[in-house]
């Protein structure tokens, strides 16, 4: 008996995807003591609109969306990815240490907290406008880690998030790159 039967399938094979960060070792997760205010000032990197639960959450959908026409460009994206969500679990133990909780809700000053939503995603209809949007995104997370940075008075939450910004200056350069690749 002969199978007529046609399948499509995405062709990309991401087996070996590994997160793209910076060569750098990471600091050790810890803190000086708890501090409930540095806590919920994490808990806006973790899932504000500007967050890492945002960026995986961006990226992952790009990667979807891509992988049908450019399985290069969206296995970077993947590990771009897999890096965001690396961050999101440093981040997580953090506010733990620190006395607070990961409920997806970001804990704003003198504002009610907010839950995370898929409101806070910029879903652009192709390539070019997804790796600008991506860029825009890694410039909006370094501006706010650097902002939490000089709010945070401990040395180590604040060498876990200049390490983290390190990782988000190479994903500004790996997708300036694929951009630029993209228009030429």
């Amino acid at each position: 008996m002969e199978n007529n039967e046609k399948f499509l399938s995405n062709t990309c094979s991401f087996a070996n995807v590994r997160p793209i960060m910076a060569a750098l070792p990471y600091p050790p997760i810890r803190v000086q003591e708890k501090n409930q205010a540095y806590a919920n000032l994490l808990s806006i990197d973790y899932c504000g609109s500007v967050s890492e639960l945002s960026a995986i959450t961006q990226y992952i959908n790009n990667e979807n969306r891509l992988s049908g026409n450019d399985c290069s460009m969206a296995g970077t994206i993947l590990g771009i990815a897999i890096a965001e969500m690396m961050h999101l679990q440093k981040l997580g133990e953090l506010i733990i240490l620190l006395g607070g909780t990961v409920d997806y809700t970001a804990k704003y000053r003198n504002v009610r907290p907010k839950m995370w939503t898929p409101e806070y995603l910029t879903l652009p209809e192709n390539a070019e406008k997804m790796l600008a949007a991506g860029i825009e995104a890694e410039k909006a997370a370094i501006n706010q880690y650097t902002m939490h940075i000089n709010m945070i008075q401990d040395s180590c939450v604040n060498a876990v998030l200049a390490r983290i910004i390190k990782d988000e200056e190479y994903h500004i350069m790996l997708l300036q790159a694929m951009l630029k690749e993209l228009k030429s």
